[in-house]
């Protein structure tokens, strides 16, 4: 099998694309490009960077742009900088497979008609991918594309970790705890042994992956046993603009009280709540960390308070707790936040180096620590590339590939 294959992780203003080689056993760690269409619908603008090579396009798409515009360009410029090896596949990242999509899959009408069906339990993130899906589609009808879901990963939880307390009927009909960030997860998984150890990356690991989306992950044998968000990406942590766990009597209270329709509390939830509500000030955690402002201190302290809350709940649920990650944008760049983590955390055992901890680790606790504390970069594109040709082999009847089953 030979060719390349495109990654593509569709946002609401935003199209990320990474751009893999096909090799012989699958695909290896270094995209041949990667980059980004930023500020669609207002100031687009297309940048890619080559391995090796540098900046390589810094472009202005025009006001107004669409996604389908934006992923021509992009298309365009892969097709005439990339002419040796065409593309055998796009993989995309999708947030919600539901019940039924359990695994990477190729993707037909039957199956957009399935994730079309999921835009209510993912509406910030399921109709962009469904859109890149289709204007790819259009432009290139015979590309094999695959869907890899943020969902699937989580499928190895134990039953009784995905009901809620509600009538079996809704449980039957899909109403259950999905959890999210599964490609990242996954990808962790896939690199404990490189940093713990091939005995200690089977034990009871606990992953935060600390982001604009922000969730965490309790890991036995680096499988899924329990996560903080559940039928929605609204659960668990507070993010950057959405609430976290909230009592379903506020919504309520909304909805009867406030008068609110459905459509503006669930713009408040997903838009207008989590760091940015609380601070008033930015939803960027980088900003609350330079701010002088007390309410960005707040939302920062509610942040943290959370992480060590649901920490505790992980670690239960694990039935003791042997080593934390630290992942995404905040989890790897933002060294206070792991610092008041893992000193709110001293109880479980965890002896903070602050040293390495500055330095962004990777391991940031002391050698004598209990629990050892890590920051792993993650890499969700990688995951879809070795997903997507692993699906590619098995469509035509051949075993996944070495590098892909290992990972």
């Amino acid at each position: 099998m030979t060719g390349n294959i495109l990654v593509l992780n569709a946002g609401s203003s935003s199209i990320k694309f990474s751009l893999y080689p096909v090799a012989k056993d699958g695909i290896g760690g270094m995209p041949l490009c990667e980059g980004a269409a930023d500020g669609i619908g207002h100031a687009a603008r297309f940048h890619a960077a080559a391995a090796r090579e540098g900046v390589l396009i810094d472009t202005h798409l025009g006001d107004g742009r669409t996604h389908e515009a934006a992923l021509s360009a992009l298309l365009q410029w892969l097709e005439q900088r990339f002419t040796a090896n065409h593309l055998r596949a796009a993989g995309h990242r999708v947030v919600h497979g539901g019940s039924r999509f359990t695994a990477p899959t190729l993707i037909d009408e039957k199956a957009v008609a399935g994730l079309r069906e999921l835009i209510p339990l993912a509406p910030l993130h399921q109709p962009h991918a469904i859109a890149a899906i289709e204007a790819l589609a259009r432009r290139h009808p015979a590309l094999p594309q695959i869907a890899c879901f943020d969902t699937a990963f989580h499928h190895a939880q134990p039953e009784i970790a995905t009901r809620f307390a509600l009538p079996r009927r809704l449980h039957d009909e899909g109403v259950r705890r999905y959890g999210f960030h599964g490609l990242s997860y996954e990808y962790i998984a896939s690199v404990l042994p490189d940093y713990l150890g091939p005995g200690a990356a089977m034990g009871r690991i606990v992953v935060a992956h600390l982001g604009s989306g922000a969730s965490m992950c309790a890991m036995k044998d680096r499988k899924s046993v329990a996560t903080t968000m559940g039928l929605t990406a609204l659960d668990g942590l507070p993010m950057s603009r959405r609430c976290g766990t909230l009592d379903p009597g506020v919504v309520l209270y909304l909805l009867n009280e406030k008068k609110m329709d459905a459509k503006a509390v669930r713009d408040l939830l997903y838009n207008e709540s989590g760091l940015l509500g609380v601070s008033g000030v930015s939803d960027d955690m980088r900003a609350l960390l330079a701010a002088k402002d007390p309410r960005a201190a707040e939302a920062i302290a509610l942040f943290v308070y959370r992480i060590g809350r649901e920490l505790g709940s992980l670690a239960a649920a694990l039935g003791g707790l042997d080593a934390l990650v630290f992942t995404a944008g905040i989890g790897e760049h933002a060294a206070e936040i792991r610092r008041r983590v893992l000193e709110d955390a001293a109880w479980l055992g965890v002896e903070l180096d602050v040293a390495a901890n500055a330095a962004g680790g990777p391991r940031i606790t002391r050698p004598a620590s209990r629990i050892q504390a890590f920051v792993i970069p993650t890499n969700e594109a990688l995951m879809i590339a070795r997903h997507s040709f692993d699906c590619l082999r098995r469509n035509a009847g051949l075993p996944d590939s070495a590098a892909s089953a290992e990972h």
